[in-house]
């Protein structure tokens, strides 16, 4: 069986000057900032060779991406096979917001937590 979550795929948030906050940020606590934010790259303790990504994401205040929330972030959790841990969470009672979407660097799926918090499922291609 698969694991459900293996490490956090991302912090994303909502903020007045996303490119202001990214060079804040880069200044005063030297995140390595681009166009989209911050990637902080790591290894996988039980098998070193294996890379992943941690994404780091400032977005205008404006943005729809995280709705339905209404919250100001949204989590990003990397999973080993999205597909079946959709299928579990339906036979859990868990609906996904949408279809599942695939692009060359993953497949991404969305579901609320209980709390009304969008959660963004990432299966990287790493």
């Amino acid at each position: 069986m698969p694991q459900r979550v293996t490490a956090i795929g991302g912090i994303f948030f909502k903020c007045s000057d996303p490119a202001g906050i990214k060079e804040w940020y880069k200044n005063h606590l030297g995140l390595p900032v681009d166009p989209y934010g911050a990637t902080f790259e790591w290894r996988d303790a039980a098998e070193p060779e294996k890379k992943g990504q941690t994404i780091w994401s400032p977005f205008k205040k404006e943005t729809d991406y995280f709705a339905p929330s209404g919250k100001d972030f949204m989590f990003n959790y990397r999973v080993e096979n999205l597909e079946w841990l959709l299928g579990e969470l339906k036979k859990e009672g868990i609906e996904p917001i949408g279809e599942m979407q695939v692009y060359d660097y993953g497949k991404f799926a969305h579901i609320m937590d209980p709390e009304g918090n969008k959660v963004e499922l990432w299966e990287a291609i790493d």
